[in-house]
């Protein structure tokens, strides 16, 4: 098994008789999915998803792939292969797109639907190819087949990648529930078929890889809410991820049995949900589904609003009825059901909510105290089985954290995957494979692209840096005009504070201090505005960390005279 914990070099230029294999995203976190496939100077893409920020990212939008590896090697794409229509995965399309808009887009009907809708926000026009389960395709060098998978959305695909220097098997995401709503299960005949002709490099979702045995039937939900309707005695919301038609369907159905109106709440729960109605995956019961405007008409006990904003999103319906801040005032007694999981580095935001709704009297039910969701993704026991029908000659895990990659690389030896076998990689890393045997030989530079209102990759890292200064430790502004001759002030300095808790005459202080070092400094010929600003930063930093035990961003202004 390789190792997270070396330096690699550059990578050599890349053989034409071997697929060079690349993750911008998806390795060492959860989102940000995406893989390039590189053979004879032709590139195909698995995925394109965006990744949300977490709290020490402050003012972030999203995160997408880092691009720069395609610099000039745009037209070598042969085409983008989406598995499924979750965010993770098609949500940084748009922004690959403005590079070259005419890049072919493969996905099946549901997913091309989503995407569409979204890259009809951006104003572009995609050139799409539809596929589906069984069907084959072929896009310069790459013989692609695509096989169906049962996940958290319909129409979810794996596909199987063929070149003359090996085959390569990714799942996408994926689970494997015998019993689906969809009747759609995850093709294990296909995935046999595809190990007996030869699976070279097997691409595992790992989300679920350190959880043991299976992951739960998506219809027990049902019976859940079944239940939680007949006891509900005022209003239920039930927020879930506004692409979770299956979520969204057993509402549906326990609403009807309970006599109760469903509203959609959340625009982008508005969008899916009439795409997937408009396409026949959502079967709506008469009567069932009303316009969020005529919730009024009805007695409380008739309604259910069904909302995005289960993983705690600021500016998400559930959240905003939370704060107060949405047309939907919840109220004592109102039932709210969290129909999701927590997406790791999302449970202080969602508890937060809870805390909020719980405030306003209302009753919160969630996946800590009721099984009201299961998860999108296999778990050990399911990858094992996998593993034993493919049979592999060699494994790399994909989507997860890096516990979740290092279980999934252990399940792969458990089911006799030699450990040389078994490439564990980060964003970045590059892996070729030669003949069907794939080795890490270097890595290319890989980081976070952050979208912050409207600018793409303008953010860096020292700029959030910069905003957690400020939320945590305060502002302090310096102003002071020198004389270059002598280095006397002639004018403040001027402090002004702001987010420290101590007034601004707390300050005064120091004042002297800055007037001594300005004058040594420009004694010493260190008479530049850049220099004295040093100076002075230098001083206050110093007289604020042992004063007042803080380390605010310091701003001086030096005006030369």
């Amino acid at each position: 098994m390789s190792r997270f914990d070396i330096d690699l070099a550059s990578p050599p230029p890349a053989d034409p008789e071997s697929v060079r294999i690349i993750a911008l995203g998806g390795l060492g976190e959860i989102g940000r999915n995406m893989t390039l496939f590189e053979y004879r100077g032709k590139i195909l893409i698995v995925d394109c998803g965006v990744l949300f920020p977490e709290d020490e990212q402050p003012g972030v939008d999203l995160i997408l792939p880092d691009f720069r590896y395609l610099d000039g090697r745009m037209d070598d794409i042969v085409g983008l292969v989406l598995t499924h229509g979750h965010e993770d995965h098609i949500g940084a399309v748009p922004y690959l797109l403005r590079r070259r808009n005419d890049i072919p887009l493969l996905g099946s009907t549901f997913t091309l639907a989503l995407l569409k809708a979204k890259l009809k926000e951006h104003r572009i026009a995609p050139v799409t190819v539809e596929v589906r389960e069984g069907d084959a395709e072929q896009l310069g060098p790459f013989d692609l087949e695509f096989l169906a998978v049962n996940h958290s959305i319909p129409d979810a695909l794996a596909v199987f990648i063929k070149t003359a220097a090996g085959t390569v098997l990714h799942t996408g995401d994926f689970k494997m529930d015998q019993l689906p709503l969809d009747g759609r299960i995850t093709d294990l005949r296909a995935f046999a078929r595809a190990g007996e002709e030869g699976v070279d490099l097997f691409l595992t979702d790992s989300t679920n890889s350190d959880v043991p045995g299976f992951t739960a039937l998506e219809k027990d939900i049902g019976k859940v809410l079944e239940d939680l309707f007949a006891h509900a005695e005022r209003r239920i919301i039930v927020a879930s991820f506004a692409s979770h038609v299956h979520r969204v369907q057993q509402v549906l159905e326990a609403a009807s049995a309970h006599g109760r109106k469903v509203a959609l709440v959340g625009r982008s729960m508005v969008r899916n949900m009439r795409i997937a109605q408009e396409l026949g995956y959502l079967k709506v019961p008469p009567g069932t589904l009303i316009d969020l405007k005529h919730v009024d008409n009805y007695p409380d006990d008739q309604i259910v609003l069904m909302s995005t904003g289960s993983q705690g999103e600021p500016m998400a319906a559930l959240s905003r009825m939370a704060s107060g801040d949405h047309r939907v005032e919840i109220g004592q007694g109102d039932t709210i059901i969290l129909a999701s999981s927590l997406i790791p580095g999302n449970e202080n935001a969602v508890y937060r909510v809870i805390n909020g709704l719980m405030r306003l009297g209302a009753n919160v039910i969630h996946k800590g105290n009721a099984k009201v969701h299961v998860s999108g993704h296999a778990s050990a026991g399911e990858l094992l089985y996998c593993y034993n029908i493919v049979r592999p000659r060699a494994v790399m895990p994909v989507h997860g954290e890096v516990r979740h990659l290092l279980a999934n690389g252990a399940l792969a030896r458990q089911t006799g995957v030699p450990e040389n076998r078994i490439v564990l990689a980060e964003n970045g890393w590059v892996v070729d494979m030669v003949k069907g045997v794939p080795d890490v030989v270097g890595a290319i530079e890989c980081g976070m692209v952050f979208v912050d209102g409207s600018s793409v990759g303008e953010i860096t890292e020292a700029d959030l840096k910069d905003r957690l200064v400020l939320a945590g430790e305060g502002f302090v502004s310096i102003v002071l005009a020198v004389d270059t001759s002598n280095g006397a002030l002639l004018a403040g300095p001027d402090i002004h504070v702001r987010g420290v808790a101590e007034n601004d005459a707390v300050f005064d202080d120091i004042k002297p201090k800055i007037a001594q070092a300005v004058a040594e400094a420009v004694q010493e010929n260190k008479a530049d505005q850049h220099q004295l600003q040093q100076v002075v930063r230098r001083t206050v930093g110093r007289w604020v960390g042992g004063k007042l035990r803080r380390r605010p961003m310091i701003v001086p202004t030096v005006v030369l005279v």
